[in-house]
C-alpha cells in the first residue's frame, strides 16, 4: 500500500463521520452550526461537501484526478472552518482540529502528485 493510500485512510473516516452526522444533523451538530453562524441546512450542505471529499479522497490512489480535486475541495472547506474559527475568537481547542486535518490533506495531495 502507498503512502497516499495510507494517508487516505483516516482523512476518508474522519471527513465520511463527520459529512454524515452533519447531513443527519445527529448529537451537536444543530448546536454546533448555530454557534458558526449556519443554518442547519447550510450545515448540511457542508457535510455533503464533507462527504464528497471523502469519496474523492477514497478515490485519489487509483483515480489521482479525483483525489486531488477531493483534497483541494476538502482544503477549501478547511480554510473556511480556520476562518469561521479565528473570526469567533474560538481558541485553540476548537482552531487545531480544523488545522491538523488541512495539514494531513496538504500532506496527501504533495503525496499524491508523486505517484
Amino acid at each position: 500500500m502507498s503512502l497516499s493510500a495510507s494517508l487516505a485512510c483516516p482523512i476518508v473516516l474522519v471527513f465520511a463521520l463527520l459529512g454524515v452526522t452533519k447531513i443527519l444533523a445527529l448529537g451537536p451538530m444543530p448546536e454546533l452550526a448555530a454557534d458558526a453562524g449556519f443554518t442547519t441546512a447550510a450545515y448540511r450542505m457542508i457535510g455533503a461537501l464533507e462527504l464528497a471529499g471523502a469519496v474523492g479522497v477514497a478515490l485519489g490512489p487509483a483515480l489521482p484526478v479525483y483525489g486531488g480535486l477531493a483534497g483541494a475541495g476538502l482544503l477549501i472547506l478547511l480554510t473556511g472552518a480556520v476562518t469561521t474559527h479565528v473570526r469567533k475568537r474560538d481558541g485553540l481547542p476548537k482552531l487545531v482540529p480544523a488545522v491538523v486535518c488541512a495539514a494531513l490533506v496538504a500532506w496527501y495531495l504533495v503525496l499524491l502528485t508523486d505517484v
